[in-house]
């Protein structure tokens, strides 16, 4: 006989499948409709219903104990409003001005959503939120050797901002640490290339562009989803053993750029001097040379003049240029010497003496005077053409 087999060797020994071991103990899972049956009674008592329908009562029998007409439609009803009340929470998310969503289907990446009230599958999507505006920055502080062989500190502090969410959640395990080795790995490529001097004067501004640029091109490759915004670079120093040394080597540096600098000045107030006074001469060369050139044609065209009235007039052209000659020599002297002939005698007239004494009277101190009957008369100059012409040919000689 089998085991299962009712009436069997053992007594009380039954199925196991059916549910009843020795003692009528349950020793299997329970039956299905034994379950949602035992649920709605449990509903129908929440919503007015007495005990069970098994209690001696029909099914439906308000007496009895069993469910309400109608009863299980209200519980389905309600059922379903609670469901959808559920998946509308769940389908819907908002994302902040500063924020990006990125959303995983069934554990995959999706999409990147913006700011606003967007829609997701409940219970099917999931969305992290990404502050893409915050800044985060950390200090770097190292010495490295530079270019020429020499040590120095270098500071700096790199501020960086997330530009791509899905990225930055799944690309790279720690994003923050990677930028870190990235920097460290540009600071040094950047300072090896570089000379001391370059380094501790004006090179530091073109030195911080390089290092975010190398940094930049390490995390692109990555895959961090960041992007550096700044990287301030403190000026570099020395190591304290040799401070001294540098500083009196920066002292000299600064004294060098500042006589260049006085030097320059210089050259830039002397050279527009020196090409003025050029230009001022050679305006004067071309002035004096337009003016030789005119008196000349001056003196060409009188000359002319007077040899038409010399071929004209011989004698009279001869005696007026003599005349005009004696007078211009008389204007220039302050000595005059009289002879007569009829006279064994000389007579000499001091007439500087007798001009400086009479200067307040005269119109020219330097101009000759001529006296008659030992007399002092008027300026030489002074007097009319016609007679000094009377005197040059009475015999005086003006010496």
């Amino acid at each position: 006989m089998t085991w299962n087999e009712p009436g069997g060797g053992n007594k009380g020994d039954r199925d196991p499948w059916s549910g009843k071991g020795k003692g009528g103990q349950n020793q299997g899972p329970p039956d299905l409709d034994e379950v949602v049956k035992k649920l709605q009674e449990k509903l129908g008592s929440l919503l007015g219903g007495g005990g069970n329908s098994s209690s001696g009562g029909k099914p439906g029998d308000a007496s009895g104990g069993g469910m309400p007409p109608g009863g299980s439609k209200v519980i389905a009803v309600v059922v379903i409003a609670a469901i959808g009340i559920v998946l509308l929470m769940n389908s819907f998310y908002k994302i902040e001005a500063a924020e990006r969503g990125v959303v995983l289907r069934f554990g995959a990446y999706n999409q990147i959503t913006d700011p606003g009230l967007n829609l997701k599958l409940p219970f099917i999507d999931e969305v992290y939120k990404v502050n893409i505006d915050q800044i985060s920055s950390f200090n770097h502080k190292a010495q490295m050797l530079t270019k020429d062989e020499n040590i120095i500190d270098v500071e700096l502090t790199v501020q960086s901002k997330i530009q791509d969410p899905a990225d930055y959640l799944f690309q790279d395990r720690n994003p923050q640490k990677t930028i870190q080795d990235a920097t460290e790995t540009a600071v040094r490529e950047t300072i090896g290339k570089s000379g001391l001097d370059f380094i501790l004067t004006e090179g530091r501004s073109s030195i911080a562009a390089d290092i975010k640029e190398r940094a930049q091109r390490l995390i692109d490759l990555y895959k961090t989803g960041l992007k550096i915004t700044s990287i301030n670079m403190q000026p570099a120093k020395p190591p304290e053993q040799v401070k001294s040394a540098f500083d009196d080597a920066i002292k000299a540096r600064e004294d060098k750029e500042r006589l260049e600098n006085e030097a320059h000045a210089y050259a830039n107030q002397i050279v527009p001097q020196a090409r003025g006074a050029a230009a001022r001469q050679v305006e004067a060369a071309r002035a004096y040379e337009e003016k030789v050139i005119a008196e000349a044609e001056g003196e060409s065209s009188r000359f002319l003049a007077v040899l038409t009235e010399y071929e004209k007039a011989p004698e009279v052209t001869r005696e007026r240029l003599y005349l005009e000659t004696v007078e211009e020599v008389l204007s220039r002297t302050s000595k005059v010497m009289l002879d007569v002939k009829s006279g064994n005698s000389l007579m000499y007239l001091p007439l500087d003496k007798l001009i400086k004494s009479a200067g307040t009277s005269t119109t020219d101190p330097d101009a000759p005077q001529m006296t008659t009957d030992y007399g002092l008369s008027a300026p030489l100059q002074q007097q009319p053409a016609d007679t000094r012409m009377r005197d040059v040919n009475r015999g005086r000689r003006v010496r």
